[in-house]
C-alpha cells in the first residue's frame, strides 16, 4: 500500500470515509486544503494550503506516493450562471493546476486519482454505458469532459492517472441518500417523473474499497466507472428504499415539478438516465461487497 498520500476534499462525503481507512493501513495523509477551509498555516495536521484557481508550486506536491483529488463545488442546487461557473471552475481549474504542478514536481507520485462523474455520459435512456462509451450532451457532460482533460498534464508526465467516474454514492452520512431519507421516513417519498430513468449507485464502502484497489492496481488508468454492477431504475430505487424503511412510496414528484423546483439540475440530474457498468473494476478483479441495492440500503440504514 502507498505510504504517503496527498488528498483534496478530505472532509467531503467520500474523503471523510476514505481517510480513516488509509490511516488504519499505516498511510501518512496530507490534506490539500483551501485557505479558510478549517485549516490554517499553524494547524498541527499535515496539510498543504492552496487556491484551486491559482498555480500551485511543484515543490508543495513533491514526494508523495499517490495524490487523490476529490474536491469540487457541490452540483446540488439551482444552476444559476454563478453556480455553474463555480461547478466548472472548481473542477477544471483546480484539476489543471494540480496536474501541472504534479507534472513538474521533482518527486512525482506513482498514481494520480482524480474525481469525475457518470454525468460524463449525459441522459442516455436504456443504453448500457461502459468506459469506452461516448460523452453526452448538456452541462454536466461538458464539465466532465473538461475535468478529465484537465488531468492530462499528469498523464503526459508519466504519472498513472485514473479518472473515477462516480455514480450515486449511498452513505449514512449525507449525499443523495441523506436528502431522500426524511421524506421517505415521513411516508411522502416516491419516484421522480415516470421512474424509468436509470440510477447507477455505489455503496460508500465499495467506493472506498475501489479507491484502495485502484491505488494498488498498476494496470488501471484512464476512466474507471465507480458504480455497483446492478443499476436500478428510479422507480425500483424508491420502492426498495421505502421497503427498507417499512414506509409507503406513494407520492411521486412529477417531471414538471422537478424541472420547476430545480431547473436545469432537475432535468440533468433527477430526470437524466445513466445505466452504467463498472467494466474496468470487474475486469481488474475488484470484489464488490454490495452488488444488490437492497443489501446496500439495509446495511447503510444500520450503520
Amino acid at each position: 500500500m502507498t505510504s504517503k498520500i496527498l488528498i483534496s476534499g478530505a472532509s467531503g462525503l467520500i474523503g471523510a470515509a476514505l481517510v480513516p481507512t488509509l490511516r488504519s493501513n499505516g498511510v501518512g495523509i496530507t490534506r490539500l486544503a483551501r485557505a479558510g477551509a478549517g485549516l490554517s498555516s499553524t494547524s498541527t495536521e499535515e496539510h498543504v494550503l492552496w487556491d484551486p484557481a491559482q498555480a500551485l508550486s511543484p515543490a508543495a506536491v513533491s514526494g508523495f506516493n499517490a495524490v487523490i483529488h476529490l474536491a469540487g463545488e457541490s452540483i446540488v442546487g439551482r444552476w444559476t450562471p454563478a453556480k455553474k461557473a463555480r461547478i466548472r471552475d472548481s473542477r477544471v481549474a483546480g484539476t489543471r493546476n494540480l496536474a501541472q504542478a504534479l507534472a513538474r514536481a521533482k518527486e512525482k507520485p506513482e498514481v494520480f486519482v482524480c474525481s469525475s462523474a457518470i454525468g460524463y455520459y449525459g441522459n442516455r435512456g436504456d443504453e448500457l454505458l461502459k468506459e469506452e462509451s461516448s460523452s453526452g450532451t448538456g452541462f454536466l457532460p461538458e464539465v466532465c469532459r473538461e475535468w478529465e482533460a484537465a488531468a492530462r498534464p499528469a498523464a503526459e508526465a508519466g504519472i498513472r492517472t485514473v479518472q473515477i467516474r462516480t455514480g450515486v454514492v449511498l452513505s449514512p452520512n449525507g449525499g443523495a441518500l441523506g436528502k431522500m431519507l426524511l421524506p421517505f421516513k415521513l411516508g411522502v417519498g416516491g419516484r421522480i417523473g415516470d421512474g424509468r430513468q436509470w440510477m447507477s449507485w455505489i455503496d460508500i464502502e465499495d467506493m472506498v474499497g475501489a479507491i484502495h484497489h485502484i491505488l494498488k492496481t498498476d494496470l488501471l488508468h484512464g476512466p474507471v466507472n465507480l458504480v455497483a454492477p446492478k443499476p436500478v431504475t428510479n422507480a425500483e430505487f424508491t420502492k426498495t428504499l421505502a421497503r427498507a424503511l417499512a414506509r409507503p412510496a406513494i407520492f411521486p414528484m412529477p417531471a414538471f415539478a422537478a424541472r420547476l423546483a430545480f431547473g436545469e439540475m432537475g432535468e440533468e440530474v433527477l430526470l437524466g438516465s445513466q445505466r452504467v457498468e463498472p467494466t474496468r473494476l470487474i475486469m481488474s478483479g475488484y470484489p464488490f461487497r454490495f452488488r444488490e441495492l437492497r443489501t446496500s440500503l439495509e446495511s447503510v440504514l444500520q450503520r
